[in-house]
């Protein structure tokens, strides 16, 4: 490896890539079906990801956890990238801030059962006019004696057919919110409360046994206690749980576009037209070329993002840093796509062929947790505060 990685870091890369190994061979069939896998398939999956600790690489040792570097967590999710259908999804994660914020009581409820496989969660974020930009939420949350009562309306809340929890995001009123304040706030939300209703379950162009419906919150009675920290501290969270899924979504493009270049490098050595292997072609070699390139550049980024967490960089500039990975590699991995589409000719176009599958998953990485567009004015606004020597030496 020409980036350093530790011993730990290689071993852990191993262990996920023969992890993914597992799982490659039940692509198809969960494309075939909705994404879903046989039962006990399924269960089998899952009962790795635990043995493994992939629910808990994030999370602090005092609880269990195995608070990996960020850098091995992001050389982890690069070659959970590498399989199609959200085959890699088969257990939630416990993030090191939920235990920063959460009380020992919801940590007891909800973490550590979600940390071991016991219960799932989903995050109720987004909105219809609040996508890339989660300040711009209007759900509400009215204290209301020992409870907060919810309205509101959250889409795409990934993975909630599976989740029995949610993180939801709302603004308070009333009590709690001095001055009439926009004051942001997390809650854990039970979904079998009263008053949620699944208004629409919209199908994507990927296949994925994790759907995204659309709920309607009227009247939600939310304990009190179901409250995440502290009044004030509620877009903080949501900022955490940004930083690192972007830079998980950048490792897993990574991912993704090595599979896809070691595919398409096989396929060309392979292909015969005119009598000669395709890989012999300039306009191929060139395809193949850019494609490796833009993914070391990418890969480099990424590294060097999660490096800088590990170090104690500050941690506004980890955040841009972050943006840059995700942007670079979320772009580099859509146009990867497109090349090995290409090179596999109608082949590509072909559901059972892996190819096709990256183009249409790897599509949303340019929007979920932040538009291409959104992360380019985080890094801009970045740069005019601290210039180009405050960002990158």
């Amino acid at each position: 490896m020409a980036y350093p990685l530790s011993p730990a870091a290689l071993e852990w890369q191993r262990k996920a890539r023969a992890y993914v190994e597992e799982l490659i061979p039940h692509e198809e069939f969960a494309e075939l079906h909705e994404g879903v896998l046989p039962p006990e398939v399924a269960a089998r999956h899952k009962e790795r990801a635990l043995e493994l600790g992939l629910s808990r690489i994030d999370a602090p040792l005092a609880h269990g956890g195995l608070q990996l570097p960020m850098l091995d967590q992001a050389v982890i999710w690069e070659q959970l990238g590498r399989v199609t259908n959200a085959l890699c999804w088969a257990v939630p994660e416990a993030h090191s801030w939920m235990f920063d914020a959460c009380s020992a009581d919801q940590i007891e409820r909800y973490v550590k059962p979600m940390m071991l496989g016991k219960r799932r969660e989903c995050y109720a974020i987004t909105e219809a006019e609040a996508g890339s930009d989660p300040g711009a939420i209007t759900t509400t949350a009215r204290r209301d004696g020992d409870a907060y009562v919810v309205d509101g309306e959250k889409w795409y809340v990934t993975s909630a057919n599976k989740a029995d929890f949610m993180f939801l995001q709302a603004i308070v009123t009333g009590e709690g919110a001095p001055g009439g304040e926009r004051q942001h706030a997390l809650f854990f939300v039970d979904s079998d409360t009263p008053g949620i209703t699944v208004i629409d379950n919209p199908l994507f162009g990927h296949t994925y046994s994790s759907h995204h419906p659309t709920y309607r919150f009227t009247g939600v009675r939310v304990p009190a206690a179901n409250r995440i920290g502290a009044p004030g501290e509620g877009m903080d969270f949501t900022r955490s749980w940004f930083r690192r899924e972007r830079l998980m979504i950048a490792a897993r493009c990574c991912g993704a576009a090595a599979r896809l270049i070691d595919m398409a490098g096989e396929f060309a050595k392979a292909r015969v037209v005119s009598g000669h292997p395709i890989a012999e072609y300039q306009l191929i070699q060139a395809m193949l070329a850019d494609s490796l390139t833009e993914l070391w550049g990418a890969r480099l980024m990424t590294y060097e993002a999660a490096a800088m967490q590990d170090r104690g960089d500050d941690l506004s500039v980890v955040h841009t840093h972050c943006s840059m990975a995700k942007l670079t590699a979320s772009e580099m991995a859509n146009r990867v796509a497109d090349r090995v589409v290409q090179i596999f000719g109608g082949r590509g176009y072909m559901r059972s062929n892996a190819a096709q599958r990256f183009f249409r998953e790897l599509r949303v990485d340019r929007i979920w947790e932040g538009t291409s567009e959104i992360q380019r004015l985080i890094v801009a606004r970045s740069l005019l505060k601290r210039g180009v020597e405050g960002l990158i030496g």
